[in-house]
């Protein structure tokens, strides 16, 4: 097969790498080689994305606090999460008294385990999708719901009070609040008529499904975006990790390495959230087509469809650091009124709207 590249369909250079790798071994190794190159580049793309959300944030953070930010190691300080990574990983790893070993030590693996099954049926471009589920949204929300599995077991594994109130704390919160997250997510699938992700990308190709639901796919949206930074313990909710009354929270003894992964993790987390947002309601790689409006829908084809999807993702991350530096902390009880009392309850509602919308056809399409 001959070798073809753009950065527009990468749907030939993968076929290209499969013909390549299947002609000089048997199917077995082929399979194999290429999950161990889809392997390493994750977790290449785990590493850098995760450094740089990171630095991103406390520079976010700084502008909106009128501050300069990291601004020493590297131009603009753009080395200085390398250089706190180096250090983390240089660091002792203390052995906590009377702590269930197993356990302790089993947590952060389980926590980073998890965004990365996550991340793999995310289409990152045309062409460029790890794995192309039919069952895509479900699968998502079904793996990264395991996560508070690890926290719970950090927080009680533990031997300590403060990790313990925060690993159940953060086992409320992200168990109430993946019941919007979910609803959020089928009002569209119904708008859709697909759990697939390439299905529901593909169907954005005239209008990003925030458009063409109406009414019924901006609200999904919102609540979305509310109840996916609780489900990440990210600010105003981040009750899990309330410095102020917690310590750190289920992480507070945690050292090294295993710290680290929490702290990778809790961003990777965000990233699959807002590329699910982005994917879902934004239209993934899909260009941003007006109908009627044929000379900028052909303008806007022009900029790689990879460039779509990371500028779209960028924007909801941008929106969730937002959040977290002007909100003040929400109490547990409000957080907790706020997702079974108004969200839930909305989000219910929405779905019957939507799915009145859809069976009357009144949504925006060819």
């Amino acid at each position: 097969m001959p070798f073809t590249f753009s950065i527009y369909d990468f749907t030939g250079f993968t076929q290209w790498v499969d013909a390549t790798l299947r002609g000089a071994c048997s199917p077995f190794w082929a399979t194999l080689w290429e999950m161990v190159i889809v392997g390493v580049l994750f977790l290449a793309f785990y590493a850098v994305v995760g450094l740089y959300l990171v630095y991103a944030e406390r520079k976010v953070c700084a502008f909106i606090q009128n501050r300069v930010g990291p601004n020493r190691v590297g131009p603009y300080g753009f080395f200085q999460t390398i250089a706190d990574l180096i250090k983390l990983l240089m660091k002792e790893i203390i052995s906590i008294k009377q702590a269930d070993k197993l356990l302790f030590n089993l947590a952060p693996f389980i926590v980073i385990v998890t965004s990365f099954l996550a991340l793999a049926a995310i289409p990152f471009a045309k062409g460029l999708h790890p794995i192309d589920l039919n069952i895509g949204v479900f699968y998502v929300m079904a793996i990264s719901s395991m996560g508070v599995v690890g926290i719970l077991l950090a927080g009680w594994s533990s031997n300590s009070k403060y990790s313990l109130l925060g690993a159940m704390r953060s086992g409320a919160q992200i168990i109430s609040y993946e019941l919007s997250v979910g609803m959020s997510l089928i009002a569209i699938c119904v708008l859709a008529g697909s759990m697939q992700l390439s299905v529901i990308v593909e169907q954005q190709r005239d209008l990003w499904f925030i458009f063409k639901g109406h009414f019924p796919a901006i609200t999904a949206f919102i609540i979305y975006m509310i109840a996916a930074t609780a489900e990440t313990n990210r600010g105003p909710f981040d009750l899990a990790e309330a410095e102020s009354e917690l310590a750190a929270g289920f992480h507070t003894e945690y050292s090294g390495i295993k710290f680290a992964f929490f702290f990778l993790a809790e961003y990777m987390n965000m990233f699959i959230v807002a590329s699910l947002a982005a994917t879902i309601f934004w239209g993934g790689w899909m260009p941003l087509h007006i109908p009627g409006l044929e000379s900028f829908n052909h303008v806007m084809d022009f900029i790689p469809p990879v460039l779509w999807y990371i500028g779209k993702t960028a924007v909801i991350i941008l929106i969730m650091m937002w959040f977290k530096w002007t909100f003040p902390r929400l109490r547990i009880d409000q957080l907790l009124n706020l997702e079974w009392k108004f969200l839930l309850p909305i989000s219910l509602v929405n779905i019957l709207i939507m799915a009145f919308i859809v069976l009357m056809g009144w949504y925006i399409g060819l």
